[in-house]
């Protein structure tokens, strides 16, 4: 048989051969790998299972070589024999022979071959044009986002970002498992940390019993922290941010979609330096209270505390944490107050799907950056209703979702908001409702609200 080096199909507009294009001005391709890559498959099954283990048939620049590597693989699949004579038989059947150029081209593939070994080598460098390919066309649709300047900029950022992060999930395989021999030690050392730490191998949370429950919160969970109005979700929220950033100091962010830069200031002042809240809201504060101010507002200016009060689309909250993520590496912690105000922006099918929507985005946030985000939630009216007001987790208003994502849901409740005569005044219970990693359990701490804050029972004073 005549071996056609340029072949040329009546289907020349489906799969046009690379000679007739303007190589200047086209995408990232290698051809000449590809063909390597297939002339390998072809002739080693070895070959065809490093390259199958490598490459995907849409990372193949010419549609006739994504359907060739399809067939090569089918044949293997069934354990049937792989030649030229074969593969061409098999092409026919489907109807796509005369497509992919004759059998004449397939006999030009098997004479690119240097070497089956080589195959795996060639198939890296189809890998690394068809990401190339990638960030080429995204960068196109970034291009076109910008010129057209529809919505908001933040949420443009987001889309960007999320092309961007699209190219960078395709480059990995989904089979990249891995045996236990090969991660047990790390595993071993990070039990070994855990012994010199007391058993905390994540961001303290500044309460005793919580971090003996959780081991503190670990990179990559999405916590819930829900009550009613006035149970103190802020406050919790925010003793959460000072222990990370002002006790530890490690960054933390706080996006505040509820209360503005000054009300968040003033929880801070009022908590580090033990000055009564209303005070400070009502302009009667003493010189004692300016004396103990002044003795805390260096800590509290120099802590990595970084407050949002802009954001108010998950667009635009995913841009913010990724951009402060990117400048402060060793970010900590992220605080979102509260989710049922995040919007996602243009018409949405129902609410319900929308906060499931934001819910689920969030969790991906937090695996993708390795940071624990606390989301506080709302509760709906179903305590109010019931006898017993303890809340469970099925009371979160909106989205059973929140509850499906969560890693920890935390449900906060003060007999003393129904029950003021309680002998449980001044106590608050940390009702650990979902706990993916452990067990659960109610926790209960002080509640010192006029100082905004909540405190482990033992340290009242």
């Amino acid at each position: 048989m005549t071996v056609m080096a340029n072949p040329r199909t009546s289907a020349d507009d489906d799969f046009p051969d690379e000679e007739s294009r303007n190589f200047e001005r086209m995408p990232p391709q290698a051809i000449d790998a590809e063909r390597s890559v297939l002339a390998s498959m072809i002739t080693s099954e070895q070959a065809a299972i490093d390259c199958q283990n490598i490459l995907e048939p849409e990372d193949y620049y010419l549609p006739q070589h994504q359907v060739i590597h399809r067939t090569i693989l089918d044949l293997r699949s069934k354990g049937q024999p792989c030649d030229p004579v074969k593969l061409g038989a098999e092409l026919h059947k489907r109807g796509e022979l005369a497509r992919i150029g004759g059998a004449a081209y397939l006999h030009t593939i098997i004479n690119a071959m240097d070497t089956a070994a080589n195959g795996s080598w060639h198939a890296e460098i189809v890998k690394e044009k068809a990401i190339l390919r990638r960030l080429v066309e995204a960068g196109i649709r970034i291009t076109q986002s910008g010129y057209a300047g529809l919505g908001e900029t933040d949420d443009l950022v987001a889309a960007a970002a999320a092309e961007i992060a699209t190219v960078v999930e395709g480059t990995g395989k989904e089979d990249d498992f891995t045996l236990p021999g090969q991660t047990m030690e790390s595993t071993l050392d990070r039990i070994d940390e855990a012994k010199g730490r007391k058993g905390i191998t994540g961001l303290s949370t500044g309460f005793t019993d919580l971090d003996t429950l959780t081991s503190g919160l670990q990179p990559g969970q999405m916590i819930v922290v829900a009550g009613r109005p006035g149970m103190g979700k802020t406050t919790f929220a925010m003793d959460l941010a000072r222990a990370c950033a002002i006790k530890q100091n490690i960054p933390a962010a706080f996006i505040s979609l509820e209360m503005g830069i000054d009300e968040l200031n003033m929880r801070l002042l009022s908590a580090e330096a033990k000055v009564a809240l209303h005070h400070l809201r009502s302009g009667e504060t003493t010189e004692n209270d300016w004396t103990r101010m002044a003795r805390v507002l260096p800590r509290i200016t120099e802590a990595p505390l970084y407050i949002n009060e802009s954001a108010t689309t998950l667009g635009a909250i995913q841009a913010k944490i990724r951009r402060l993520k990117s400048r402060v590496p060793d970010l900590g912690l992220v605080v979102i107050d509260y989710l049922q105000l995040v919007t996602i922006g243009g018409r949405q099918e129902s609410r319900e799907r929308e906060v499931s929507s934001i819910s689920r985005s969030i969790k991906l946030l937090a695996k993708e950056l390795q940071v624990p985000i606390i989301a506080l939630a709302q509760l709906n009216r179903g305590p109010e209703t019931r006898t017993e007001k303890r809340p469970n987790k099925a009371d979160l208003r909106e989205s059973g979702s929140l509850e499906q994502d969560a890693d920890i849901v935390a449900l906060l409740y003060r007999e003393d908001a129904y029950e003021p005569e309680t002998a449980k005044a001044g106590e608050v219970e940390l009702i650990i409702d979902k706990h993916r990693n452990g067990p659960t359990c109610t926790i209960t701490v002080a509640n010192q609200l006029h100082y905004s804050r909540f405190v482990d029972m033992a340290q009242t004073g």
